[in-house]
């Protein structure tokens, strides 16, 4: 698989990079085998969503304050487990919003070690406040469509 495509929603994206973020492996990370426990990659994508956020918008409680109990929340992720890693290893957290419609955000994300792909996801996440889809907030919108944070 190749890297992260540019955004193909966004005529103004001009091949941005996504947004990066390095993750070290831990012991507490992998399973008896000495690979990463499957589960474990959602953590380190959900610390490149939030990255991603914080790079835009600040800290998510900040965020949740400002805008009167805003969260964002997982509505849908499809995942690709293509090769494994070790305790130890330096790994990359891809991410690029590459779609935005109302209440919700298209999120592509990779994990690599280096050049080689370990992990591709596909991720939905909605906006909500007090349990209803509501619309993304204008300047995050801006925000997403103007950069990929990188």
């Amino acid at each position: 698989m190749s890297a992260i495509p540019p955004n193909a929603d966004d005529p103004e994206d001009n091949g941005r990079p996504p947004h990066r973020l390095s993750v070290r492996v831990y012991y507490e990370d992998t399973d008896f085998s000495g690979f990463v426990y499957h589960a474990n990659y959602l953590r380190f994508l959900e610390r490149g969503r939030t990255e991603l956020l914080r790079d835009l918008a600040g800290d998510q409680s900040d965020l949740y304050r400002e805008a009167q109990g805003l969260v964002f929340v997982v509505r849908r992720m499809s995942l690709d487990f293509v090769r494994a890693a070790r305790m130890d290893d330096l790994l990359t957290i891809l991410t690029r919003t590459t779609a935005l419609r109302g209440a919700s955000m298209l999120l592509i994300q990779e994990v690599r070690r280096g050049d080689a792909l370990l992990v591709a996801a596909e991720v939905t996440v909605a906006c909500v406040r007090d349990g209803r889809a509501v619309r993304l907030p204008d300047v995050l919108r801006r925000r997403l469509s103007q950069t990929s944070a990188g």
